[in-house]
């Protein structure tokens, strides 16, 4: 369950240096921020932060934007990030993942992460998962041409749900493994805090991982 309503996490937020605040008026100079031509991969609903810490730590050449929504939540991450100042590859957002056109210009993503995202069970929420028709039109919006999203939860009917709309849209499957943990695409992953957790339980963690359509 998602931490909310920590008194002072919004204050503590809007003074971190490691928070981008303006985000809008970054779009098309994420190069500029980060001061390097690197390539930018984005996580949309980082959670605790774990994960994409662990991506920077292991790809400084790489830039990387954690995107939350909860304030709460980003307040965690944000008390790891401050343990490690010099990791200067990463920051973070609070922001709503509908509106990522407005923070980042086409062609300006190489990669997008996707990991155990809020399954929305019920068909009338469908257009809200991250992997929706909707959603996957927002990432053809900022990823480059041969972009590409990694897609991890432990949900089954969410994961099949991902799959065939990503067919419907016309993404190319370029991996897809319903049992991650024991599958030749294991190699080098990094698990997230709910991966930990669900697969310590016995859950197999599903992952595909898509390019955009041409």
């Amino acid at each position: 369950m998602r931490l909310r309503n920590i008194p002072g996490s919004r204050e503590a937020i809007a003074e971190s240096e490691f928070v981008i605040h303006d985000e809008e008026s970054c779009k098309g100079k994420w190069r500029e921020i980060f001061g390097n031509d690197n390539p930018v991969y984005i996580e949309i609903g980082m959670g605790k932060g774990t994960f994409i810490m662990e991506c920077a730590r292991r790809n400084p050449d790489i830039n990387y934007i954690g995107i939350e929504k909860y304030s709460s939540v980003l307040l965690r991450a944000l008390e790891k990030r401050e343990q490690e100042p010099d990791l200067k590859n990463l920051y973070f957002i609070r922001m709503e993942a509908e509106y990522i056109e407005n923070v980042f210009e086409k062609d300006e993503v190489d990669s997008i992460y996707l990991n155990f995202s809020d399954p929305w069970p019920k068909d009338r929420n469908a257009k809200r998962r991250l992997t929706s028709d909707r959603f996957l039109k927002r990432y053809t919006g900022v990823l480059k041409k041969d972009g590409v999203i990694t897609f991890k939860t432990d949900n089954i009917d969410l994961f099949d749900f991902s799959v065939e709309t990503a067919k419907e849209c016309g993404w190319e499957i370029l991996a897809e493994t319903r049992d991650l943990h024991h599958s030749e695409y294991n190699e080098g992953n990094i698990m997230t805090e709910y991966e930990k957790k669900f697969s310590g339980l016995g859950h197999k963690i599903n992952m595909m991982k898509i390019k955009q359509p041409s």
